[in-house]
């Protein structure tokens, strides 16, 4: 019998990066409900337009699945993989509550507090991935950058629109 280490194996951490990106991009687009609440907030002049999000999302996540991948298939030793897993879980609760936050009960107080723990999350990915494979870690740069600049827009939302809570729950005439 032939006696096999699955998480060993190349295409096993690709497939469980791959379903993890789908299922974290799936989430973040049923969380995110483009409705008359949301096109009434006024919006600052920097933040692109909202077809541009897709494309920028899908690009994050796969370049966060490369480097997760590459991290778990070189850094083996101690308790790496450990961590590897325990602080890309942690981003993508992060990353979802963040959707549920600003979208679903329309906090965009709340996602503002909560994207700083997203964006240390991910500086957290990047310091554990670095000594792995020098540049690996940099892979993950453009979703720090990304989640730095939509934390900008978030604060402006905040600002323009606030106070948030018992009279900012429905959709405004």
């Amino acid at each position: 019998m032939l006696n096999i280490e699955w998480s060993n194996l190349p295409w096993t951490p690709i497939a469980v990066a791959t379903a993890g990106a789908i299922v974290l991009a799936v989430a973040g687009a049923v969380l995110t409900t483009l409705d008359d609440w949301y096109f009434n907030l006024k919006q600052p002049f920097w933040k692109p337009p909202d077809w541009a999000f897709g494309p920028a999302w899908t690009l994050i996540f796969t370049l966060t699945a490369i480097a997760c991948v590459r991290g778990w298939l070189l850094g083996t030793e101690g308790d790496f993989r450990f961590w590897l897993i325990m602080l890309v879980v942690l981003n993508g609760v992060l990353n979802i509550a963040w959707s549920w936050l600003f979208f679903t009960l329309r906090r965009p107080d709340w996602a503002l507090l909560e994207v700083v723990l997203l964006w240390l999350s991910v500086l957290a990915l990047m310091l554990l991935l670095r000594p792995v494979l020098p540049v690996n870690h940099l892979l993950l740069l453009p979703y720090l950058i990304w989640v730095g600049y939509a934390s900008t827009i978030n604060l402006a939302v905040v600002r323009y629109n606030g106070p948030f809570g018992k009279h900012h729950t429905g959709p405004t005439a």
